[in-house]
């Protein structure tokens, strides 16, 4: 008897012992239990790719954990179905032996998905559609606003290394790393098990975060940022700014003003929002007569409290190296 579990998605009995293509071509519909059943069944080949580079130990369950987060995001490039099992055997031979190198610059696998251009898709643009997309954003809001902060900055940011994570977080790179290999297990473990209820669309909520963070910078950009901070920042808001200045929203206020007045311009490039840790990346023009007055981009993240600013810190992301 074929083995199956519920298909959440579609509603229907997912057969398990399927060939590679179709599980592909379920997953790549949208289908996270068909996405779980093709780690499930490739698992034991990709934990042996990373073992034979790094040994046994952490570094190589966090290769495969990795490689397992990383088809989440890209299963929908894969071109030949049938090739699924070399597809992920190669994500994991490319985190391994980065991490075997040394500290790693960006997540090896993925290096498209950071320092997009502005007129680029969003990370969360490139998901596809429909249950997959859902199951992922509702499994990175079910985990601890740390771990759910260090992910969202790994996967969907500009400051994607574990030192500026360490930096943007205020701690060190060793609980950056016992972070992410907690937030990787639960979301693999999660998968692996398939996910057996429909969750909400979040293309909505998503779509909100967009139009408010536009309207907030336009307005800023207007010389009016002191409404803005007035009106979406706790009164006791903390302004901290990692190696420089820790304030509160007159910091903000101050330093917006300096560089209206230099003639500096911000525009909105990414937004990224799980539960209440929300993420504005912004490109920073530099006046003409000064090209080099600021650095290219800033990214602002934002922890709230019942929908308003409670911290925020301000930082300026290392471009990736490649």
């Amino acid at each position: 008897m074929s083995r199956s579990v519920q298909n959440g998605r579609f509603g229907e009995e997912l057969d398990v012992t399927q060939g590679d293509a179709e599980l592909v071509a379920l997953a790549q519909a949208g289908d996270p239990a068909a996405l779980g059943a093709l780690l499930t069944r490739h698992e034991a080949g990709m934990r042996a790719v990373a073992l034979g580079i790094l040994g046994y130990g952490p570094d190589a369950e966090d290769a495969v954990q990795d490689a397992m987060v990383t088809a989440l995001r890209r299963i929908g490039e894969v071109r030949n179905p049938a090739a699924v099992g070399p597809w992920l055997r190669t994500i994991v031979r490319n985190n391994a032996r980065t991490t075997r190198r040394g500290p790693r610059t960006l997540p090896v696998a993925e290096p498209e998905w950071f320092a997009q251009p502005a007129t680029s898709p969003t990370p969360e643009e490139a998901l596809d559609s429909g249950a997959l997309r859902d199951w992922v954003w509702h499994a990175i809001g079910e985990l601890s606003e740390p771990d759910r902060l260090v992910t969202l900055l790994r996967y969907f940011s500009d400051a994607s290394s574990y030192e500026q994570i360490a930096t943007v977080c205020g701690v060190p790179v060793g609980t950056v790393r016992s972070r992410l290999s907690h937030a990787r297990r639960a979301l693999a473990g999660g998968l692996r098990t398939a996910a057996t209820t429909a969750h909400a669309d979040v293309s909505a909520a998503g779509d909100a975060r967009w139009r408010e963070g536009r309207d907030m910078i336009a307005t800023a950009m207007r010389g009016d940022f002191d409404r803005v901070v007035h009106e979406s920042w706790w009164p006791h808001a903390e302004m901290v700014v990692p190696g420089g200045p820790r304030g509160g929203r007159d910091l903000a206020i101050r330093g917006m003003t300096t560089d209206l007045e230099a003639g500096v311009r911000q525009r909105l490039r990414n937004v990224v929002a799980s539960g209440d840790v929300l993420i504005w990346e912004t490109d920073l023009i530099s006046p003409p007569d000064d090209p080099e007055h600021c650095p290219p981009g800033a990214l602002w993240l934002q922890q709230l409290h019942r929908g308003r600013v409670r911290r925020i810190t301000l930082f300026h992301p290392v471009p990736a190296l490649v």
